[in-house]
């Protein structure tokens, strides 16, 4: 199989963990400890795998100063990004409770937290991309890591959606519309990337690692917090060790 088409392959099986979780929420109710217990696991595990699969990789090939241009650059621009859609309603996209706004309430809502939930997922499906151009195959660490956070983050958030008043074609259509594209995404990571310079590569790798520790920071955290309180910490951990284990034993 063409890297190109591998790299769409494995962003779709990563972004179809958020049609699964949505799929769950929209036919179960899953209480909102185990969503907020599952998200703080994911958030560890992310952790882990941007340090250790994204951040070290990137210094290594690139340098410090590739890393330090690009994480800084990734959190900032992510942060940008979010702070303009929560203005219309998207800062609580990940909230399976009674926190999304509905269109009457926020009009526009509905479209900020479908791009929102983009600008969450396009830097993780762009680095399994970028993994694959070594030619030893997806890192495993790194899509069990957007497969495990994906999965509380569709539920949570199709939970909210449907507190919200939102359709199921809505619903559906925004977690399968981002699943697609997290696999164009990964495919394009690899197009673009192939034949690039290891200091490019650097780069690009620590900008998405960035804007994945700010999104973790900003939307994961919290709503892991909110329900699990003093056994965050404790849960996150072990999302870091899980993945740490993968890592090291892959």
């Amino acid at each position: 199989m063409p890297g190109w088409l591998a790299a769409g392959c494995w962003g779709l099986v990563a972004g179809a963990a958020l049609v699964v979780g949505a799929l769950v929420a929209w036919t179960v109710r899953v209480p909102a400890k185990v969503v907020a217990s599952v998200m703080a696991f994911g958030a560890g595990v992310l952790i882990s795998a941007l340090a250790f699969d994204l951040v070290d990789e990137a210094e290594q090939s690139g340098g410090l100063l590739a890393v330090t241009l690009g994480f800084l650059g990734g959190a900032v621009a992510y942060v940008s990004a979010n702070a303009v859609l929560s203005r219309y309603g998207a800062q609580h996209r990940k909230r399976s409770r009674d926190r999304q706004p509905t269109e009457e309430e926020a009009n526009g809502s509905g479209a900020a937290i479908a791009v929102g939930a983009l600008l969450d997922g396009v830097p993780e499906s762009v680095v399994l991309g970028v993994s694959l151009l070594s030619g030893q195959g997806v890192g495993v660490a790194m899509l069990a890591a957007v497969f495990i956070s994906n999965l509380p983050e569709g539920l949570s958030s199709a939970a909210g959606m449907k507190q919200a008043n939102r359709s199921a074609r809505y619903v559906f259509g925004v977690w399968v519309g981002i699943a697609v594209i997290s696999g164009v995404a990964a495919m394009l990571g690899y197009l673009l990337l192939d034949g690039a310079s290891p200091f490019v590569i650097a780069v690009i790798t620590a900008i998405a690692a960035g804007a994945i520790l700010a999104m973790i920071a900003d939307t994961m955290v919290p709503e892991a917090f909110s329900e699990t309180h003093v056994l965050t910490g404790l849960i996150t951990t072990l999302g870091f060790l899980t993945a740490f284990a993968i890592e090291r034993l892959g």
